[in-house]
């Protein structure tokens, strides 16, 4: 029963984004902003891992945290906007896969105040990023669209921890998938890296 709530709560979120775009460019600024986060492999995974591993903390964590992403990776996106640059965007997304995917991998339960920090610091990368990708898209409707569907892939991932089971096995699954996230963390690091050094030379 739990499930079906959050898939109809999605698919609700899904019908009323869809509902606010507006004919034009707005439309096409929301859908930019929407497809935005579904294009990269790294936003991607991020924004699963963060519904995988929101589903399995206690209580009100479990919301917290993924709140917490989109609202810090709308301030992010707000920061490009006004032009306040971060370092190494790129690597600090990498990061972001790389530590989502341990903290699943290891089954880690960090209290709230270490965990909330960590992925709102993390957060921040990915709306600058979407920033420097919107172009002469509509900030309010561009920023909409890649929030909702950030939240999309948070619920995503949320049904898939609480749909596998809290068995041996499954708690197997689960420590793989988080392995598999940080591996594809990792080589992206890796590529942002030789990337980094071949742009020095």
């Amino acid at each position: 029963m739990k499930t079906r709530s959050v898939f109809a709560a999605v698919a609700l979120a899904a019908a009323s984004g869809a509902a606010l775009a507006h004919p034009g460019h707005e439309s096409a600024s929301f859908f930019t902003g929407f497809t935005h986060p579904l294009g990269g492999l790294d936003h991607l995974l991020a924004m699963l891992a963060v519904g995988l591993y929101a589903a399995r903390q206690p209580g009100a964590t479990r919301w917290m945290l993924p709140v917490g992403f989109v609202l810090a990776m709308l301030a992010g996106a707000g920061l490009g906007a006004l032009g306040v640059a971060l370092p190494a965007v790129e690597a600090g997304i990498a990061a972001s896969v790389l530590v989502f995917g341990l903290l699943i991998a290891f089954a880690a339960s960090l209290p709230l105040t270490v965990s909330l920090p960590l992925i709102a610091a993390l957060a921040l990368f990915h709306g600058h990023a979407h920033h420097a990708e919107m172009g002469g898209a509509s900030l309010v409707t561009y920023a909409a669209g890649f929030a909702l569907a950030t939240g999309l892939l948070h619920g995503a991932g949320y049904v898939i921890a609480r749909w596998i089971p809290q068995t041996c096995a499954g708690n197997v699954i689960k420590r793989v998938a988080g392995l598999m996230v940080g591996g594809v963390g990792s080589a992206v690091a890796l590529r942002v890296k030789r990337w980094t050094q071949l742009k020095l030379e």
